[in-house]
């Protein structure tokens, strides 16, 4: 087994198109990433993951390619990175079958994206119960040694390097086991509510929105009830929170400034987000849009990343079998 140092990998969930804090948490440290020298970037659509929540093949489909056209239109470059869609490689689902084998019951139940529903577990099918072995999975069939995390989903990580080693503690060394790669800066970015942003809690901002809509997602944004002509703590502001983190330096203090006066109303400052919004992701909107009006250029990009992948799954993938009996 040849150890690749830097071999990076990552992946987002096909839900809905990225928002706001997919796009800093997730999409612009890994397009970063894979453009370290000397390194190697395998970077896919989880779309297996997304219909433990959507059944409707058409929602799912253009989720797909609004996924795909989100990490393009933000500089992916597809010729130097392995971009991929998780369903175009069945050998992941064969791997998350050996996994789930060797991972017990009761440490499943543990897992957040089970254990957050088990008060109603009508809700949860076995695909969402099983979904901690498909994401281990995903990462142990390329050989990744690095994923970039979340704060939350490092357990997911853990979960994967705990199988890693049960399977080497019965067969013998067959897995590179990834290490986390922690991004602290924008570890949880704040949504319209001031909790974490998720579509599942529809507080979210979705920066490929027509104006008019991205407009009404921004005023939908809470604040307190402080006077304008009052000065607003800007410290303890949700608003300036999420403003802060695509702003540069001189606008932030700007705005800190205006908080700080008095005469500056939070509808004033939602106004600011939007044009900053419009005027920071104006390319990325434009890119955007083109892919998604030729998807015929999102499939053939898809389908020869689908080809490098398929072809570092199998040589992953012998090695499993060899040590199962199975070769």
């Amino acid at each position: 087994m040849e150890k690749n140092s830097n071999r990076i990998l990552t992946g987002i969930q096909s839900t809905g198109t990225p928002h706001l804090g997919n796009i800093l948490g997730a999409i612009i440290p890994a397009i970063q990433m894979s453009q370290t020298k000397n390194s190697e970037s395998y970077l896919f659509i989880a779309d297996l993951h997304s219909i433990t929540q959507i059944k409707d093949p058409k929602i799912l489909s253009h989720n797909t390619y609004a996924t795909a056209a989100a990490w393009l239109a933000f500089g992916l470059d597809h010729k130097k990175t392995v971009f991929y869609k998780q369903s175009d490689i069945p050998q992941v689902t064969e791997l998350a079958w050996y996994l789930s084998c060797y991972f017990p019951y009761q440490r499943l139940t543990l897992a957040h994206s089970f254990k957050d529903k088990q008060n109603r577990l009508q809700d949860v099918n076995s695909g969402l119960f099983n979904y901690p072995m498909l994401m281990a999975a995903d990462i142990l069939l390329y050989d990744a040694n690095v994923v970039p995390v979340g704060k939350d989903q490092l357990q997911h990580l853990e979960i994967t390097r705990n199988v890693a080693n049960r399977f080497h503690n019965i067969n013998g060394e067959t897995f590179i086991v990834p290490e986390a790669d922690l991004n602290n800066q924008n570890m949880s970015i704040p949504g319209t509510d001031g909790k974490k942003m998720s579509k599942s809690k529809n507080n979210i901002i979705d920066v490929f929105l027509e104006e008019k809509k991205l407009k009404k997602q921004i005023q939908s944004i809470k604040t307190n009830s402080t006077p304008i002509e009052s000065p607003k703590d800007w410290s303890s502001c949700n608003l300036f929170h999420i403003y802060k983190l695509i702003a540069s330096k001189d606008e932030i203090a700007d705005i800190k400034s205006k908080y700080e006066k008095g005469g500056y109303g939070y509808g004033q400052a939602k106004e600011e987000l939007f044009s900053l919004i419009l005027e920071k992701f104006s390319k990325e909107r434009k890119e955007f849009n083109h892919y998604l009006n030729n998807i015929d250029e999102i499939d053939k990009i898809l389908e020869d990343g689908a080809k490098q992948a398929k072809e570092t799954a199998d040589k992953v993938l012998n090695r499993v079998r060899k040590k199962l009996g199975y070769n």
